[in-house]
């Protein structure tokens, strides 16, 4: 095997033995949430806020996030059911015949992730999870398994919030989702001023590039790949058993009128969107995105009770941010809205900080590896934005900093602790049947790849845009 290759094996055994002891030491992503509500309850505190102002931040703060909590949620359904259906799962087996070597396998399965994230991260972490499945019961090729399996996560560790579904873009284009106390600060912003600049689609480009070239160097070869046997994971296909109808009722269930006639009725309402708004103005509503992704899952599935049976099937996955994204409501809440007696409060003394830690010309670098770190402990590219956006873009506003880019930043930033961080990872680990640690030596090649080259283009790209104040919300 050549160099790059056992490099990569070193650093795959350093990255599993940190992932082992992480596992066995770090408590679940929702303490990781209390704990970050105690802490900013703390520093209110500290800082001479009263605590009755600082419970009713907290209570004010809480349910501030429901329609954005919803839209995530349906993010995650959405992508789901579309990549569940049988016509994907065939489009899926195709795919999975193109490779012919087990390195060419993981090479392919990283680049198709990083590709659909740009679409949907959820729809990219469920297609490239079955891409693996499907090619890992080929006995033509030798494809480790946890090489593939670690590509399959590289949307999310990547280029995702980049893309269409990102969180934080999403929330700075939609009035509506926004909470009220980041409406003055950060004003509304536009997808072409985000993801559309072309600044934004160059690193992509550049990111998906590097990310995939290192997908296939670090993939071991036929002699040391690990298949799924040798890991003891089952890769028996899940099989629907044909239902038979015992009831009249069942009829409607298993016929696709109802789904075509809504079908219809959603395609209607997104043509007038689009007419009304443009396709692009259209798309960056966070509720036609998710209609589009539902609509597709109820023609795919054709009928009324595959559709639901796939929708049960999502359910799991949404757990977490059910439950966890009203404390970050609260959080940026208590940041916002919990003042000392001269009036002072926690973002205000944060965004003091950024200002007179950083100039405009490292505002990118300490903002990047910022968000990254925090990133670690708060697994959630739309809840962390709610959180640090009130005082990292007063910081770019006082700075004179491009709003647009700094949201940038952060999204480019906050994907990578997703390459380290097993929390996304889940419906990943979940559909191959792996563990945390199987695929956290691969990803950490990546994160020592990814981290330097992100934080240098968003350092060299943002000096190319001017400055513009915040455009007002009415």
């Amino acid at each position: 095997m050549d160099a790059p290759v056992r490099a990569g094996s070193r650093l795959a055994a350093l990255a599993q033995s940190s992932c082992a002891w992480c596992e066995r030491w770090f408590p679940d992503a929702y303490v990781f949430a209390v704990v970050a509500v105690m802490v900013v309850v703390i520093a209110a505190l500290l800082l001479g806020a009263p605590p009755t102002q600082v419970a009713a931040s907290f209570g004010d703060g809480y349910w501030s996030l429901i329609p954005f909590t919803m839209q995530m949620t349906f993010i995650i359904i959405g992508g789901y059911v579309t990549a569940d259906s049988p016509p994907v799962s065939k489009l899926i087996r195709r795919l999975g015949a193109v490779p012919r070597t087990g390195r060419s396998a993981v090479m392919l399965v990283a680049l198709f992730a990083m590709l659909v994230s740009l679409i949907h991260w959820g729809l990219a972490l469920i297609l490239a999870s079955l891409l693996v499945r499907e090619m890992a019961q080929r006995t033509d090729i030798r494809l480790d398994y946890r090489a593939a399996g670690a590509a399959a996560c590289l949307g999310m560790g990547s280029v995702w919030a980049l893309g269409l579904s990102s969180s934080a873009a999403q929330l700075q284009a939609n009035a509506a989702s926004m909470p009220p106390n980041m409406r003055a600060i950060t004003g509304l912003i536009p997808f072409t001023e985000t993801i559309f600049l072309w600044q934004s689609m160059l690193l992509a480009a550049v990111v998906i590039a590097v990310s995939t070239w290192t997908a296939w160097r670090s993939a071991p070869d036929d002699a040391q790949a690990r298949v799924a046997r040798d890991l003891g994971v089952s890769l028996e296909a899940r099989t629907v058993s044909a239902v038979r109808h015992t009831r009249p009722g069942e009829w409607l269930e298993h016929s696709p009128i109802l789904n075509v006639l809504i079908v219809i009725l959603m395609a209607t309402w997104l043509i007038q969107q689009v007419a009304a708004k443009g396709l692009l103005v259209a798309i960056s509503n966070l509720n036609t995105y998710n209609l589009v992704f539902l609509m597709l899952g109820l023609l795919l599935h054709w009928t009324p009770r595959r559709f639901t049976d796939s929708v049960m099937r999502s359910v799991p996955n949404v757990a977490s941010v059910l439950i966890q994204f009203p404390f970050m409501g609260a959080i940026a809440a208590i940041l916002t809205g919990a003042a000392n007696s001269g009036g002072t409060t926690l973002a205000a003394v944060l965004s003091n900080a950024f200002t007179h830690v950083a100039n405009h010309d490292t505002f990118a670098w300490f903002i990047g590896i910022y968000s990254a770190v925090l990133g670690l402990f708060i697994p959630s590219g739309g809840g962390k934005w709610v959180i640090e956006a009130p005082y990292v873009m007063q910081a770019a506003s006082n700075l004179h900093y491009n709003l647009g880019w700094t949201v940038q930043i952060y999204n480019a930033a906050e994907a990578l602790p997703n390459l380290i961080n097993p929390f996304w990872m889940l419906p990943v680990l979940g559909v191959l049947g792996l563990k945390a640690r199987d695929l956290i030596g691969y990803s950490f090649i990546q994160f020592l790849v990814n981290a330097p080259l992100v934080l240098l283009l968003l350092w060299i790209l943002g000096s190319t845009l001017p400055y513009h104040p915040a455009t007002p919300i009415p």
